[in-house]
């Protein structure tokens, strides 16, 4: 009996001990799984920031953008990145669809009384991801349509916080910095106050999903209210819901008008560079939820929707050594809505943990458009094959040495000439023609006649990236990079041409706009709901 137990004590001890062996084995599976599963997405987006505004050094050495800073230490940093356009919608709209604003439809800003959007018929990478199991969150500026079927939680996101447009579509109590200055909010219906260039009847609105939760809304603690809307939605996806997920953050800063947290510890005077280290402080704050949550496998992903508004001056970035002399020689400015370089050139770095290679520079031909194929083929995804795209998979590029990047790039025309969306200039490896030109209105006024130019200006950037004399047309070089010019060109106008393209609804009607209480002056409410406090 004796040896019977015994026995059978021995024969649990073998059972156990496999028992014990399998589940460790399943647990180290299953942690290697989770270590080359999906990975997570942020992108995060700046508005109206110069390619000079960042990882520049100063004179007194100082940065008012430490996190950023780090972000660099941290991935790769790319010098020759481009904004789809250079004004927000257009922008925005080429960087969720990978595709031009002449396939996707969108070609110039949408209206606080738009009643369409980002037609219906275009896909964008939330919806791809949220469509294979991805939690998608949105934060901030969508300028995509806002209405019904346009809202963010109908276009593949499943939450969504933020002001529906630009931040200077509406009026509010503290403005913030600007030029011209505009007045805040009325508070009554019988106060008459109107100024030609400031948007003064309705009040700026901040959304949580399709419900206004504040109008007017606080700018001067948006910065916060972001941050903490962030983290909880890092937590949702990663600690409740345990899936991969996808956090688009599109910064109000640094479009006017300016704020910053007023308890920030800022020493400058420089309202601009206080609205910078604003910023830095939330995308600081992003980068910490992913530390504290141990997320390494999630990639981060800065850059801008277009250059900087320069006839706002002293509000307005720095477009670096891209300032696009032959058009500021002869009148106007030379950033946002033109396709001068400063226009379109913008800060980018990625980074993520053991597969980018940290601390390291490409100078590879990019844009926003390639977030749209790249971010899908990390997470093992197609797009719909039933259109045909503009950007191009860069995994090559981020996680090896390869700096192949776009032979040609198209810039289309954003507001300072020809019709919005056209494709009059044309970037070929470090060339770049120009069938037309024209300058936004500069800082003090004046804007820049538009030119057709028939030959095209080619300029060469390696050795002219001020973009001031261009080549000599007799030559030999112009000669021969005209011709790559012009068939690059044509083959991408008969591509579009032959694609499936859609076109979007700018109708506007007054009862579009957003309105949480029409009785009230300014439409001014507060939702007893409120995302913080």
């Amino acid at each position: 009996m004796a040896q019977f137990g015994f026995c059978a004590l021995l024969l649990f001890y073998f059972l156990f001990s496999g028992l014990v062996h399998h589940i460790k084995t399943h647990i180290q599976k299953k942690s290697k799984t989770a270590e080359k599963g999906q990975p997570n997405f942020i992108i995060i987006l700046a508005d109206d920031i110069g390619w000079g505004d960042l990882w520049v050094k100063r004179p007194d050495n100082s940065t008012p953008t430490p996190w950023l800073d780090s972000l660099m230490l941290m991935g790769k940093r790319f010098t020759d990145f481009h904004s789809p356009a250079s004004i927000c919608s257009p922008s925005r709209a080429a960087l969720l669809t990978g595709r031009h604003g002449l396939r996707n439809g969108v070609t110039h800003n949408f209206a606080d009384g738009s009643v369409g959007g980002l037609p219906l018929t275009e896909t964008t990478f939330a919806q791809v991801l949220h469509d294979a199991g991805y939690y998608t969150a949105m934060i901030g500026k969508w300028h995509l349509g806002h209405n019904g079927s346009y809202s963010p939680v109908h276009r593949g996101f499943d939450y969504y916080f933020g002001i529906p447009y630009s931040n200077d579509m509406g009026c509010t109590d503290k403005p913030g910095l600007d030029l011209p200055s505009c007045p805040p909010c009325i508070r009554h219906h019988y106060t008459s106050r109107k100024h030609d260039q400031c948007y003064s009847k309705v009040a700026l609105p901040l959304f949580e999903n399709e419900t206004i939760v504040e109008q007017p809304l606080d700018t001067w603690s948006l910065k916060d209210r972001y941050a903490a809307v962030a983290v909880t939605q890092i937590k949702t996806a990663s600690v409740y819901r345990k899936q991969p997920f996808l956090l688009y953050v599109a910064l109000a800063h640094m479009h006017v008008p300016l704020f910053h947290n007023a308890f920030l510890n800022v020493t400058t005077p420089d309202p601009y560079t206080a609205s910078l280290s604003d910023m830095d402080s939330l995308v600081g704050t992003i980068m910490q939820a992913v530390s504290d949550e141990l997320l390494e496998n999630t990639l981060i992903w800065f850059t801008g929707d277009n250059g900087p508004w320069e006839q706002k001056c002293q509000f307005a970035g720095n477009v670096g050594p891209f300032v696009g002399r032959w058009q500021t020689s002869r009148g106007g400015g030379s950033a946002k809505r033109t396709t001068w370089e400063g226009g379109h050139r913008v800060p980018t770095v990625v980074a993520w943990p053991k597969r980018i290679k940290p601390n390291t520079t490409c100078r590879a031909l990019l844009s926003g458009l390639d977030i749209f194929p790249t971010i899908l083929s990390l997470a093992g995804l197609r797009p719909p094959s039933d259109r045909r795209y503009d950007g191009i998979d860069i995994t090559d590029i981020l996680l090896n040495d390869s700096d192949t990047g776009h032979k040609s790039l198209m810039h289309p025309n954003s507001g300072a000439a020809g019709q919005f969306g056209d494709l009059q200039t044309v970037r070929l490896k470090h060339h770049k023609a120009f069938y037309l030109t024209g300058g936004s209105e500069a800082c003090g006024g004046g804007s820049g006649q538009q030119q057709y130019h028939n030959p095209p200006l080619i300029f060469d950037l390696s050795q002219d990236e001020a973009e001031e004399s261009p080549l000599i047309p007799e030559s030999e070089e112009y000669r021969s990079i005209l011709r790559d010019v012009e068939r690059e060109r044509e083959a991408l106008l008969w591509d579009i041409a032959t694609d499936k393209v859609s076109t979007a609804d700018y109708t506007t009607v007054p009862a579009a706009v957003p309105c949480c209480q029409p009785r009230n002056p300014a439409c001014r409410c507060h939702s007893l709901k409120r995302a913080l406090d």
